[in-house]
């Protein structure tokens, strides 16, 4: 098998990114069941949708040491969203 050569900053990289902040913001709990969620590392307004069984979440954050979102948090995410689909003037008609 051949060696695998790191570049000298890989280690450096990986510390950085471990270091990172995962934030999780809950969307839904469906039948008590299943939790959908967004999850983001280091900045919450990038994040990907998950749905996982109730105890998998549980599990899932403890894990990723994750900060789950205020309502505050998520209303400034969800303005920046506003502001880069719709322009700064725009106020969505809803």
């Amino acid at each position: 098998m051949v060696p695998i050569n790191k570049h000298p900053a890989a280690n450096d990289v990986a510390a950085n990114f471990d270091s990172l902040k995962r934030y999780v913001r809950i969307r839904d709990v469906l039948d008590d069941k299943f939790v959908e969620f967004d999850f983001a590392i280091g900045d919450p307004s990038l994040y990907v949708e998950l749905v996982l069984p109730k105890a998998a979440f549980d599990a899932f954050c403890k894990h990723n040491r994750v900060e789950i979102m205020t309502q505050e948090q998520a209303d400034a995410v969800d303005a920046d969203m506003e502001k880069w689909r719709y322009g700064e003037d725009h106020q969505r008609q809803e």
